[in-house]
């Protein structure tokens, strides 16, 4: 529908609008789109003064690496299929199958996975496909672009950086799990109090949430060193030390996170009508069943928004991680930090680049699976009524 006529903005401020938030866009958007740019390319091409051969990088194409026409073709017919695949059929698919209203959430991630490796299986055999039809293209097979994948293999295998991932898939699964667990309910039983002590709860998280990491940290951190003794009269020997294990990690996480946790879902819960649980008991439901079977559905773009900011907190520290993982347990942050901190050739340094390019894929994909109940949170959580 058109805005009426008399709240329309004039065409000077229009022009000025969309000229800001297009700078901005691409001030916010070159520096990824450069160093990925980059991470595809030898060091004499990534490094190069002439933004021209960062680009087309030709040192990379004599070697013998790059893509074709025909490659750049046929990897984008298969890309946008691969895409249109993931983000219609198996979101329908997720939305006929799910027990709630809407797409469910682990029935998503499950079938992303899928696809994911549809995309690896069948990525491979066009691999192996393109490299026999360029030997019979002629000038169409020649490569047109600079283009080497050897970077991330060097991080990713030799240098066994899926280990941090695998770590920081640890951490960041424990937060979300645990926060929203715990904030759910809190936020919940918060939104439905009118006692004062609700309000005092909520101002005491908020005190403690606006507390520095480090003072967190050094308080917890005592416990975890000696935990092995703490611990002994209820475990014996077996008891664990803590310190340098991603669990004391998720502890300090969610105790920096759960304060903004339950805030942010309790505001959520708000804007719910209590008539609906007022209404579920009637028909028989316990508390539980209400907030599960008739709650919960409603509440799932609030739930996936805050779930998001929680792990968005536990994938991108640094602070914590470092301070509390010892080197086998690092996750991807603080280990791209040392590979910066180690690299002493123009090839190390590409390497390095690799491995940030590497930690936004996540980040991008989860944007994009979640996007509609990100922008429903988003906009049920700003308005209250």
């Amino acid at each position: 529908m058109a805005a009426p006529k008399a709240l329309e903005l004039p065409f000077i401020l229009k022009v000025g609008v969309i000229s800001f938030i297009t700078c901005w866009c691409v001030i916010a958007a070159f520096p990824i789109f450069w160093i990925a740019v980059m991470s595809f390319k030898e060091p004499i091409d990534s490094f190069s003064s002439n933004p021209f051969s960062v680009i087309f990088g030709p040192e990379t194409r004599a070697s013998g690496k790059g893509l074709s026409i025909i490659d750049l073709v046929c990897g984008g017919v298969f890309i946008y299929a691969i895409a249109r695949f993931s983000f219609k059929k198996i979101r329908h698919i997720a939305k006929v199958n799910s027990p709630f209203s809407g797409e469910n959430l682990f029935y998503a991630i499950g079938n992303f996975i899928v696809v994911l490796t549809c995309i690896v299986i069948l990525g491979i055999v066009l691999i192996n496909v393109l490299q026999f039809v360029n030997q019979k293209a002629g000038v169409f097979g020649k490569p047109l672009i600079g283009f080497t994948m050897e970077h991330y293999y060097s991080v990713w295998i030799e240098n066994a950086f899926y280990r941090n991932f695998n770590n920081s898939l640890i951490v960041t699964s424990g937060v979300v799990v645990i926060s929203l667990t715990v904030g759910t309910l809190a936020g919940y039983a918060l939104a439905r109090s009118g006692s004062n002590l609700a309000f005092w709860i909520l101002i005491a998280a908020l005190i403690f949430r606006a507390l520095p990491h480090s003072v967190l940290v050094s308080g917890y951190m005592p416990v975890f060193i000696n935990s092995a003794e703490i611990l002994e009269p209820l475990l014996g020997q077996s008891a664990p030390t803590l310190y340098g294990q991603p669990l004391a990690v998720i502890a300090v996480l969610v105790s920096i996170n759960q304060p903004f946790t339950i805030w942010m879902l309790r505001a959520f819960f708000q804007n719910i009508p209590s008539e609906l649980d007022e209404a579920a008991r009637v028909d028989g439901c316990t508390h539980l069943k209400a907030f599960w079977w008739v709650i919960m559905p409603v509440m799932w773009p609030g739930v996936i928004t805050t779930g998001l900011f929680s792990f968005l907190l536990a994938y991108n520290d640094y602070l914590v991680t470092s301070l509390l993982l010892d080197s086998q347990n690092q996750t991807m942050v603080p280990a791209i930090t040392s590979y910066f901190n180690r690299e002493t050739t123009t090839t190390d340094q590409v390497e390095a680049v690799a491995a940030a390019v590497s930690i936004t894929a996540p980040l991008f994909m989860l944007v994009m699976i979640f996007q509609r109940h990100l922008i429903s949170g988003l906009t049920t959580g700003a308005v209250k009524g």
